[in-house]
């Protein structure tokens, strides 16, 4: 074999080598992947069907029942334009109540329904998310502007 060949076969292994690592990479970053939907954007479909992502807003007033063994719930998270139903099962964070801002990440399921893995809350009484505060603007909800999302409008 010529060492012109050798150097040619070289190239196309690294480059081979290069491209599986790129292929491996992107695979890992597209499942680690998290996109945030509203109530409204889910009920206009534009929701993956089967991957996980996460809906925002408030969780509506009168819609948090506790079911089977106390640690399954079931809320209601709306935008003020659409609502969708949220379960989960596990421990609420201390934070979480009635008429405040949550973002649960989970997944449609085949009926429907929205079953969450996990539901963050906000963590200080100005804090909102910055994408579930402009749904929640988009939506028309009277909300007033916090400095986080003041800061979000300037970006």
């Amino acid at each position: 074999m010529k060492p012109r060949q050798k150097r040619l076969i070289l190239i196309l292994v690294g480059l081979a080598a290069i491209g599986v690592a790129v292929a491996l990479v992107l695979n890992a970053f597209q499942s680690n992947l998290v996109f945030f939907y509203t109530p409204s954007e889910i009920a206009e479909g534009k929701a993956p069907a089967g991957r996980p992502f996460r809906v925002g807003g408030l969780v509506e007033e009168g819609s948090l029942k506790r079911v089977g063994d106390g640690t399954s719930v079931v809320f209601v998270v709306t935008d003020s334009a659409k609502s969708i139903q949220v379960s989960y099962t596990g421990i609420l964070p201390d934070l979480f109540k009635e008429g405040k801002g949550v973002v649960a990440q989970g997944s449609i399921q085949p009926d429907g329904s929205f079953r969450a893995s996990e539901v963050l809350a906000k963590h200080d009484e100005n804090y909102m998310p910055p994408e579930a505060a402009e749904a929640l603007k988009r939506a028309g909800h009277p909300m007033e502007a916090t400095p986080q999302y003041q800061q979000y409008q300037k970006q």
